[in-house]
């Protein structure tokens, strides 16, 4: 509380300890709102010592009032994955993090700077986002598995009709046809998603990538047919550690894009190249281009910037999706560069510890 200077007046006093009461009534009533608050609030100071808790902090994280003001609260969160994320400066938030007060809860947590030299921990309890995900996500896969079996039927059935056996029916045919088979593969997208989103590592395996960018090469030249100038660049010959299939996916995925949106006459560039940060594969093309305010959401699933264009060229709207969580599972990043009207780069950067030498040995 604030004392009222020696030499005052009465009047002086008098609203001196008016305007203390209000503050002090003010500090009650944002104490008494943030104990109130479902996510957990840990004031400390800037030897991280604990200074103040909400209730929710004593549910979620733990802590018990009074014995743990004062405590340093990397002692207190010893044995959980708060205490190395503290430790270890916690520059970033932590997301999906076992709570130390209730194991089975997850939290998103976060420290940021409050006043002079102090720090607020905001733990926000997750569990039912997290559950909510997991019943979408066996949603997809189950629909996609049931759906597999009766698009196989009907395509099985659509391809044993001969067009010329009823030429009056033969554009309504080839139209079935084309779509069947399109459903078909978005359902295969659905369900690799629905893997990829499961797994949080991958089998390692060494990934040759003269081979694979030789492969991805040819099946952007067999979906081009001959309608586009198709280049490979590489200026390293290092392998890849990871899962040949997911790469293989995600990798030529990129190029089929590029192939899909790009028109008649334009090129595309395929790039593997060493940097100082590890490697680059990219995939550049002479297409429509993106306009920026789309190219933070790309990577959602069934994203279109152009709903006629994107059922035209034969996408499922899943292709990028893929490729990101591919590269995650890769601790790799997407980039994506691209000017309207000139064209765009797709950018995967891996980072050195998932770089092999030709031969066997490690290059990172």
């Amino acid at each position: 509380m604030m004392t009222a200077p020696a030499s005052t007046s009465p009047l002086q006093h008098d609203r001196f300890m008016t305007r203390s009461r209000r503050l002090a009534s003010n500090l009650r009533d944002l104490r008494n709102a943030a104990s109130q608050l479902p996510d957990a609030v840990v004031l400390i100071d800037q030897q991280q010592h604990i200074r103040w808790f909400n209730h929710a902090a004593e549910n979620l994280l733990g802590l018990r009032r009074p014995q743990d003001r004062g405590v340093l609260l990397l002692e207190r969160m010893a044995g959980s994955e708060l205490s190395e994320w503290l430790r270890d400066g916690a520059h970033e938030p932590l997301n999906d993090a076992v709570a130390p007060g209730r194991a089975d809860s997850q939290l998103n947590v976060s420290l940021l700077p409050f006043g002079d030299h102090e720090q607020l921990l905001l733990a926000r309890d997750i569990s039912h986002l997290n559950r909510l995900e997991q019943v979408r996500r066996d949603f997809v896969a189950n629909v996609s598995h049931e759906l597999r079996t009766p698009l196989t039927v009907i395509h099985g059935y659509l391809e044993l009709i001969d067009p010329e056996d009823v030429p009056e029916l033969a554009s309504v045919l080839g139209e079935m046809r084309s779509q069947s088979k399109r459903m078909g593969q978005i359902v295969e997208d659905l369900l690799t998603l629905s893997r990829l989103e499961t797994q949080h590592d991958v089998a390692d395996e060494r990934v040759p990538m003269a081979a694979l960018l030789a492969t991805v090469r040819k099946e952007a030249e067999a979906l081009s047919q001959g309608r586009h100038q198709i280049t490979l660049e590489s200026n390293t010959d290092a392998d890849l550690l990871g899962s040949p299939k997911d790469l293989h996916s995600a990798l030529s995925n990129l190029v089929s894009n590029a192939v899909r949106y790009t028109p008649a006459g334009g090129s595309i560039t395929i790039r593997w190249q060493r940097t100082p940060e590890g490697a680059v594969y990219s995939v550049s093309d002479t297409g429509f281009g993106i306009p920026a305010n789309h190219l933070a959401r790309l990577t959602e699933r069934f994203y279109r910037i152009s709903s006629s264009r994107s059922r035209d060229s034969g996408g499922t709207g899943l292709g990028l999706s893929i490729v990101k969580h591919v590269l995650n599972l890769h601790q790799a990043q997407l980039q994506i560069e691209s000017t309207p009207g000139a064209g765009s780069t797709f950018s995967c950067h891996f980072g050195p510890a998932r770089l092999l030498a030709p031969g066997g040995s490690d290059e990172g």
